[in-house]
């Protein structure tokens, strides 16, 4: 069989097999599937040898490109060694390395962190999952009655396991499951573009947490915790909190004596140009989700942080049952803490928190000229993490029909050309590696401006 014929053969597989996530699979059967089947550098490479521009960093995970020498001979010592074995009942090298190197990293960043204890789990919704059961048991073994509520905030999403989606405010993807879901209170989401208490960000005093503070002190008693993604909602739009936000949260977290969770999968290492979202206003949660760039993009690993406060609580003899029964079969897997302990050292080796700021600046000065744009409406950045907002009316703001696809037409316009973005609705993400050149975001930047105009301003589709 020849290579074209393989290839018809592995897209004809996929189709009749493959149900790809948060896709349509009656439309991605009917077009002709992308194949990878080799990353370098910031690039990834389609079976029939085209290479692309990683965009999206492999939907955020990845930090410092494929194949990165450090990373793959870490992964390879260990798994000279060990592959893995079960942290229940157990430990391992790698697991104990990783969690004092991020104890390390967490104090030189937050200097000191409250943050004391790891527990380790798969993913970013396992990560959520668990800081969530650790907020409701913590108040059941301080005796505390009712806590059974949490606080979120309308566009935030957290995952998509049960517990995650319940805390979730993104309609798109979580109303179909309302009648599996716990109880919630929404706050209102700072999206100063669009803002639902139709206020204007210059002059509103931060309206909407003065919305969440009156959520917070009638409902303190029912309320476990408050979960936030700090800095910007990533999956509901690219959507950046004003200045004070985050310090404001926190506080109203301190005054009603609330658990605050810092669902960092998202902006954590390095994204929103440091370590970690909360130093931005010097907040330091309660618990702390992490996951995604962990191990640079190689291997599925989150961890859940807790304060020795939490952690205490669930110390007791053992017919006491305070134990956290919560685990999963591959918690603590040698080959991902490895490569995370690996990723982790070279933020250090190669200054990357210092190396970022110039290219943050180009992203910066780059979302400003697209502004001018006639159906551009807004431009959002956190570091290294930008949405550019497409909409039909840019005096009036209306957005664009869901049935017009813009946001899917731009991205397949930057593919054609080298590039691959993964839109959010009319949002146009950019999230590439943090190892990017700066020659090569200047590529992503000059496609996906191109792809842009010529969708929205000249008719262009795919």
């Amino acid at each position: 069989m020849g290579i074209r014929e393989e290839n018809r053969r592995l897209e004809e597989l996929d189709k009749k097999y493959i149900w790809h996530p948060f896709t349509q699979m009656k439309e991605w059967r009917e077009e002709t599937p992308v194949i990878i089947s080799e990353g370098r550098g910031c690039f990834i490479k389609d079976i029939y040898g085209r290479w692309y521009l990683d965009g999206v960093s492999s939907l955020w995970v990845n930090i410092f490109g494929h194949r990165k020498k450090e990373i793959d001979e870490a992964i390879k010592d260990q798994i000279d060694k060990i592959a893995h074995s079960t942290l229940l009942g157990l430990s391992n090298v790698p697991a104990v390395k990783l969690a004092e190197k991020l104890m390390q990293v967490l104090n030189s960043s937050f200097i000191p962190s409250s943050l004391a204890k790891v527990f380790y789990s798969d993913n970013g919704s396992t990560a959520v999952e668990v800081g969530l059961k650790m907020a409701f048991q913590y108040w059941k073994h301080k005796s505390v009655d009712g806590r059974n509520a949490f606080v979120s905030l309308k566009n935030g999403y957290h995952g998509d396991t049960i517990g995650a989606v319940s805390v979730g405010g993104v309609d798109i993807f979580h109303e179909v499951f309302g009648p599996l879901l716990f109880k919630t209170y929404k706050a209102p989401s700072p999206y100063c573009y669009r803002c639902e208490l139709e206020r204007k960000c210059s002059d509103c005093g931060l309206a909407c947490l003065g919305e969440m503070d009156k959520i917070l002190y009638a409902h303190s008693g029912e309320i476990a915790g408050l979960i936030i993604e700090p800095m910007i909602q990533a999956a509901g739009g690219m959507i950046t909190s004003p200045p004070g936000y985050l310090k404001g949260v926190r506080e109203l977290c301190s005054k009603y004596n609330i658990l605050m969770i810092a669902d960092e999968v998202a902006t954590g290492f390095g994204r929103t140009g440091k370590m970690f979202a909360c130093e931005h206003e010097q907040v330091v949660p309660d618990i702390m989700c992490l996951s995604k760039g962990i191990t640079g993009g190689y291997m599925p690993l989150a961890v859940t942080l807790a304060t020795d406060d939490i952690y205490n609580a669930f110390l007791g003899e053992f017919q006491e049952l305070k134990t956290f029964f919560h685990g999963h079969s591959y918690t603590g897997n040698s080959l991902a803490c490895a490569a995370a302990v690996a990723c982790l050292e070279l933020f250090d080796k190669e200054r990357v928190l210092e190396n970022i700021r110039e290219k943050i600046a180009i992203l910066g000065r780059w979302l400003q000229e697209i502004l001018g744009r006639p159906h551009v409406g807004d431009v959002r950045q956190a570091g290294l993490m930008a949405g550019v907002e497409l909409v039909r009316d840019k005096k009036t703001k209306e957005p664009y029909d869901r049935a017009d696809k813009m946001g899917w037409k731009v991205a397949c316009r930057a593919r054609d050309n080298g590039v691959f973005i993964r839109p959010l609705g009319n949002v146009i993400v950019i999230m590439p590696p943090l190892s990017i050149s700066g020659q090569n975001l200047g590529k992503l930047l000059d496609v996906t401006a191109s792809a842009i105009m010529d969708v929205t301003e000249k008719g262009g589709s795919s």
